[in-house]
């Protein structure tokens, strides 16, 4: 199997709010809700970068489409990584989430590992960690 990820969902309580979230609070283009003519249909996508984009699917919708049941959410299952240029757009990044509507679970700050991060979750309580690490370049 070649590694090659091209798609991220994330199962939403309230398509409405979260693409809200997305588009109008972190500023995520989008051409809105899709698919509402199907049955269990309805999702909203965001080009995140070439060749990657974020789903946004209702969980009851995920879970009938898997054939599995409707799980309970864990924030700590999963988080999403947004690398950023430096601790300045770690901190503007942190307080777009916030006036967006994010929980901040853990403000930006100096890491262990000598890098700058802090945590946030969206209305869904996924978690989002927004990180500068010197040793990565944004064009890797």
């Amino acid at each position: 199997m070649q590694p090659r990820i091209t798609v991220i969902t994330l199962g939403v309580d309230d398509l409405e709010r979260a693409v809200r979230f997305y588009r109008d609070g972190l500023g995520l283009k989008t051409d809105g809700i899709v698919g509402t003519e199907f049955e269990h249909g309805a999702v909203a996508f965001f080009d995140l970068q070439a060749g990657l984009r974020l789903a946004l699917w209702p969980r009851a919708n995920l879970a009938h489409d898997a054939g599995m049941p409707l799980g309970t959410p864990s924030a700590t299952e999963l988080s999403l990584g947004h690398n950023v240029g430096s601790r300045a757009e770690v901190d503007a990044v942190m307080e777009q989430a916030r006036r967006a509507g994010a929980r901040i679970v853990k403000p930006a700050q100096e890491t262990f590992w000598g890098g700058y991060a802090g945590y946030f979750q969206d209305p869904d309580q996924h978690l989002w960690e927004v990180v500068w690490n010197p040793q990565w370049s944004l064009t890797e």
